[in-house]
């Protein structure tokens, strides 16, 4: 192992700063294969109290970042949800450690199996503006728990957050634990290249694709979490102006850059306008918060948002302006459209902002298929009290994760898997299903010594072989039909 580390070292690195630092930690991995049970917990108790002591570094850089982000903001929803991950897997991570004994055939029987839980390496986590420390840490710690090294690539949207998060690292980590790479989207780009143990990436479909791409020649393993077109299924059984509160609450956090945000929302025809006036009136009761209103991330983001109301509004959508906009160029109220149809942008794309399309049905039928026609989210939302239909949308749809009469909060619970499915993504990296996959699970079949393996071996055709195949084949075994 150290003879191709050298070699790969000299072959790659020789003028590439991220294949050396990748180099590095790669080295520190075969001079520490198996960190033990106290080793690991030691990791995630540093990096636990390191949050603690950066937090208000981390909201102010967010803040920097995005222009107007509330330091409140910043803390619920991008530094509690690590700390809360953190905790979670020190509390199960001696039982997750453990060989996971299983049971051998009965041919195989008074032998012993079990799977072993080995780490795999180096992981690479590419992290994305929207979230620059919760989709740092989730990842970061999860792999630091299964024994890895991770190198992390931050986003050139986020360059406080980038430098914040390096600080908070430096305090908790060793430097053979882990680094930090800033870039562009061609640093991305060799970032991916590498030959990772396995890569996790958060971000959009269309880059999810790329960093598949480059992955592939090296055989790379991905976790993937792309988000996509998340539906808020409202009920004719709901408290509609209950799912109005939480569909907004849902849009307007970061301003609806959350990839678990909801998209849009199903209605039924006839309380379209009842919905339309509650979402109303739930953002402009919190007009008082306007001055904290998060941005959009840059002005390319904040245009984007602004085409996508004129591409609605000239296809025939009516379109509510929630309140005034704030004095920030970037800040936007929430924008409620209705007459929505399938070729305008905010029917087909991601909205990734404070636009809440509002869609209509006549029969619940017909809501379950049009989330069944589209590609399948990251998240799905349902909000009612008729059980018939819950069990419905649990059966009969596919999504990464579904909160049941709100939004997102399965994904702030750490002791369930978080990702997606289909274009939504892949993998876990949250609760013990994302600690399995920053694992190897290796086999390990140890035979008693006095198994009489023998038997099975040439010359075929023996007594104790015709009988084990008459046992399981039964009387024709090995005869022409």
């Amino acid at each position: 192992m150290k003879l191709i580390d050298q070699e790969w070292r000299t072959a790659q690195s020789a003028d590439d700063p991220v294949a050396a630092r990748f180099a590095t930690l790669r080295a520190a991995f075969a001079a520490a294969p198996y960190p033990d049970y106290e080793q690991r917990r030691s990791t995630l108790r540093r990096l636990r109290d390191a949050l603690r002591r950066h937090s208000a570094d981390c909201a102010a850089a967010a803040a920097a970042d995005f222009g107007v982000r509330a330091a409140d903001e910043t803390m619920l929803v991008d530094l509690l949800p690590s700390l809360l991950h953190i905790e979670h897997l020190l509390r199960h991570l001696r039982r997750w450690m453990r060989p996971s004994r299983r049971s051998p055939e009965l041919l195989f029987s008074t032998n012993r199996a079990a799977v072993q839980y080995q780490p795999k390496g180096v992981v690479g986590i590419v992290v994305p503006w929207n979230f620059p420390f919760y989709l740092a840490l989730g990842p970061l710690a999860t792999a630091l728990a299964a024994g890895n090294r991770c190198l992390i690539k931050t986003s050139e949207y986020a360059p406080a957050s980038s430098r914040a998060l390096r600080a908070l690292l430096a305090d908790a980590l060793g430097e053979d634990e882990f680094d930090v790479i800033e870039g562009d989207a061609q640093c991305a780009k060799r970032f991916c290249a590498l030959p990772f143990d396995h890569l996790v990436f958060t971000g959009s479909p269309a880059v999810g694709r790329e960093v598949m791409r480059a992955a592939a020649d090296n055989l790379t393993p991905v976790t993937l979490e792309l988000g996509g077109k998340s539906p808020a299924l409202v009920s004719r059984s709901a408290d509609l102006a209950r799912a109005a509160r939480r569909i907004v609450h849902g849009k307007t956090v970061n301003a609806g850059q959350i990839c678990v945000a909801p998209d849009y929302a199903l209605v039924p025809r006839e309380s379209v306008e009842a919905f339309t006036a509650a979402a109303a009136r739930a953002f402009e009761a919190w007009t008082g918060e306007a001055a904290k209103q998060t941005s959009m991330i840059d002005a390319r983001a904040h245009r984007r948002m602004l085409d996508l109301i004129d591409d609605a509004r000239a296809l025939g959508a009516t379109v509510t302006v929630c309140g005034p906009y704030p004095k920030d160029g970037r800040q936007l109220p929430l924008h409620i459209v209705t007459g929505v149809q399938p070729r305008m942008r905010i029917a087909r794309e991601e909205i990734f902002g404070p636009i809440l399309p509002v869609m209509d049905y006549e029969a619940f039928d017909d809501a379950l298929d049009y989330v069944r026609r589209n590609e399948r989210p990251l998240a799905l939302y349902w909000f009612g009290s008729d059980a018939r239909e819950r069990e419905r949308v649990m059966r009969e749809t596919h999504s990464g994760g579904v909160t049941l009469n709100d939004w997102g909060w399965h994904a702030m619970n750490h002791s369930l898997p978080f990702g997606g499915t289909g274009m939504s993504g892949m993998g876990n990296y949250h609760g013990e299903e994302g600690f399995r996959e920053l694992s190897h699970a290796k086999a390990v079949f140890a035979e008693h010594r006095w198994f009489p393996v023998e038997l099975f071996h040439p010359p075929y055709g023996r007594i104790v072989q015709r009988l084990v195949l008459r046992w399981y084949f039964g009387k024709s075994a090995g005869k022409p039909s």
